[in-house]
C-alpha cells in the first residue's frame, strides 16, 4: 500500500508539473484582452468628446454669427484739412510742433509782415488822396451849380428887357408911323431890341454852357466817389493781405504732418501741416451680397486692432450709392472682353454712439472690424455725422492799427 502511494505520488507530481504552464497561458490571454478593452472605451470617450466640443462649438459659433455681417476690409477715417498760406513770405515763428494739440483759433505761424504793412500804409495815403479828391470834386459841383443858377437868372432878366424892348418898338413903330416921334427915335428902339434879343440868345448859351459845366462837375464828382471806394477795396485788400500773415488754427484738432520751420520761404497753395479734428468714423466695405438686410440705423459693434478688448458702440449711418470700384480712376467696363463675374463691395459710413471724449485714441486709418446686428430693426441714433463749423481763416478782428492812424 505504501508501494502503491509510492508509485502514485510522482505520477499525480507529474501530472501537477504538466498541469502548471497551462495557468500563465490563461493570465497573459486576460491581461491582453483588458488593455484592449480600455482602449476602445478610451477611443469611445475621447470621439464623444471631440463630437460634444464641435456640437458646443457649431452651437456657439451659430448663435454669436447668425443675424450679424462683419468685414475686415474697414478702417477708421476722419476729416484731414491740409494747411497752406495764401501769400508768398518768410517764416517769422511757429508755435506748434508735430502731434500738438491745437484750439480753434490758436495762433500757429507768422509770417514776415513788413512788406505787407507797406503796402497797407500806401492804401491807407491813397485812400486819403481818394476822398480829397472826391471832397474837390463835390465842391466844384457846387460851384456849376451855382454858377446855372446865376446865368439863368440872367437869361431871365434879358429876357424881360428885350420883351421891354419888343413892346417899346411897337408903340415908337405906330408912333412913327402917325408922325408923333421922329426917324431917330424909331431907329434907336429898334437898336434897342435887337440888342436885347441878342442879349437873350447870349444868356441862353451862357445857360447851356453852365449846364455842360455842371455835368462835368457831376462826372468829375462821380468818379471821384468811384476813386474812393476803390481806395476803399485797395485798403481791404491790403488789410486782409497783412491778416494773411497770421495763419490760425481753422479747427480744434490735432497738428501731424508738420513741415515748416522759422526761416522758410512759404508760398501760396504749398501745405505747411496737417490738422486732424476728432471727429471720426468708419467706412466699412462690405459685400454685396452682405447687405440684404442691412439698414440705416441698425447697431453696430466695433473692434479696434488698435485697442484690443473693447467694443465700441456704433450704429450704420449711410451707403454710398454705388460700389467702390465704380468711382476708381479707371472703373471697371463689363461691355467689352471677356465677362467674369466678381461680387463687389459698398462702401458703408458707420458713426459711433459714443461721445468724442471717448474716441481720443480713435485715429484715421486704424484698422477695425465692424459687426452688424442685421437682424434688429432701426431706431433713432442720437449721434449723426455732422459737418464741420465754418472755418477761421485770417485775424480780420486784429488788423494792424495803421489804418486807423
Amino acid at each position: 500500500m505504501s508501494a502503491t502511494l509510492a508509485t502514485t505520488s510522482p505520477t499525480h507530481r507529474k501530472t501537477s508539473n504538466s498541469d502548471r504552464p497551462a495557468a500563465p497561458v490563461e493570465v497573459a490571454t486576460a491581461s491582453t484582452a483588458n488593455p484592449k478593452s480600455k482602449r476602445s472605451r478610451r477611443r469611445l470617450v475621447i470621439v464623444f468628446g471631440l463630437g460634444a466640443l464641435l456640437l458646443a462649438g457649431g452651437t456657439f459659433w451659430y448663435l454669436n454669427n447668425v443675424g450679424y455681417e462683419t468685414t475686415d476690409d474697414a478702417a477708421i477715417e476722419g476729416h484731414v484739412i491740409q494747411v497752406s498760406p495764401k501769400l508768398s513770405a518768410h517764416v517769422k515763428a511757429v508755435y506748434f510742433d508735430d502731434n500738438y494739440q491745437v484750439k480753434k483759433g490758436d495762433l500757429l505761424i507768422e509770417l514776415d509782415p513788413r512788406d505787407y504793412e507797406v503796402a497797407l500804409a500806401s492804401s491807407v495815403a491813397n485812400l486819403a488822396s481818394a476822398q480829397s479828391k472826391l471832397t474837390e470834386a463835390e465842391a466844384q459841383q457846387n460851384v456849376a451849380q451855382a454858377g446855372l443858377g446865376q446865368v439863368k437868372a440872367d437869361l431871365e432878366s434879358a429876357q424881360a428887357t428885350a420883351d421891354n424892348a419888343k413892346s417899346d418898338l411897337g408903340r415908337n413903330e405906330h408912333l412913327f408911323q402917325t408922325h408923333v416921334i421922329d426917324r431917330r427915335e424909331y431907329d434907336a428902339s429898334v437898336a434897342q431890341a435887337k440888342s436885347a434879343i441878342a442879349n437873350v440868345e447870349s444868356a441862353s448859351k451862357k445857360v447851356a454852357s453852365q449846364e455842360a459845366q455842371v455835368r462835368l462837375a457831376s462826372a468829375q464828382s462821380i468818379t471821384a466817389s468811384a476813386g474812393e471806394k476803390q481806395a476803399e477795396a485797395q485798403l481791404q485788400q491790403a488789410q486782409l493781405q497783412l491778416s494773411y500773415t497770421k495763419i490760425f488754427a481753422p479747427f480744434a484738432g490735432r497738428v501731424t504732418k508738420k513741415s515748416i520751420e522759422p526761416g522758410n520761404y512759404v508760398q501760396p497753395g504749398q501745405t505747411l501741416f496737417s490738422l486732424v479734428p476728432p471727429e471720426v468714423w468708419v467706412v466699412a466695405n462690405f459685400k454685396e451680397t452682405q447687405l440684404k438686410q442691412m439698414k440705416v440705423g441698425q447697431p453696430v459693434s466695433v473692434r479696434v486692432d488698435a485697442i484690443p478688448g473693447r467694443d465700441f458702440s456704433a450704429h450704420v449711418e449711410s451707403f454710398q450709392v454705388g460700389t467702390g470700384g465704380r468711382f476708381t480712376l479707371l472703373p471697371p467696363e463689363n461691355a467689352t472682353g471677356n465677362f467674369v463675374k466678381v461680387v463687389q463691395r459698398v462702401p458703408v459710413k458707420i458713426v459711433f454712439d459714443e461721445p468724442i471724449a471717448s474716441l481720443e485714441r480713435l485715429w484715421p486709418g486704424e484698422s477695425v472690424e465692424p459687426r452688424v446686428a442685421v437682424h434688429e430693426n432701426p431706431a433713432e441714433r442720437r449721434y449723426r455725422a455732422e459737418p464741420l463749423p465754418p472755418a477761421i481763416l485770417g485775424a480780420t478782428s486784429d488788423l494792424v492799427t495803421i489804418a486807423e492812424q
